[in-house]
């Protein structure tokens, strides 16, 4: 699997700014069929940073309403990756 394909975006929630604050995690939306081994090496290669943790959750998707028809959204993982002290990511990108 490919570096760029592994991690699809990182999560920007009050949930997640928490965690950065405190304990050095980032949250990450990955690609389903990723591995902890996946997660760690993309984020260490991508943003060259030494990775410590990395802890992975499949959400379901939710049942929504669309008019008459009940559907639902689409399954995903997210993996929230600890790093060692003295390591950051720019999450924000210079914005």
């Amino acid at each position: 699997m490919e570096l760029y394909d592994v991690i699809k975006r990182p999560l920007i929630t009050e949930k997640s700014t928490i965690l950065r604050e405190e304990g050095n995690a980032y949250v990450f939306m990955i690609d389903r069929k990723a591995t902890k081994i996946d997660v760690r090496r993309a984020v260490e290669k991508i943003f060259k940073v030494t990775v410590t943790d990395v802890r992975t959750v499949n959400v379901r998707g939710k049942k929504k309403r669309f008019g008459r028809i009940m559907g639902r959204r689409n399954h995903w993982k997210k993996a929230v990756v600890t790093l060692a002290p003295g390591d950051s990511i720019d999450v924000y990108g210079g914005i």
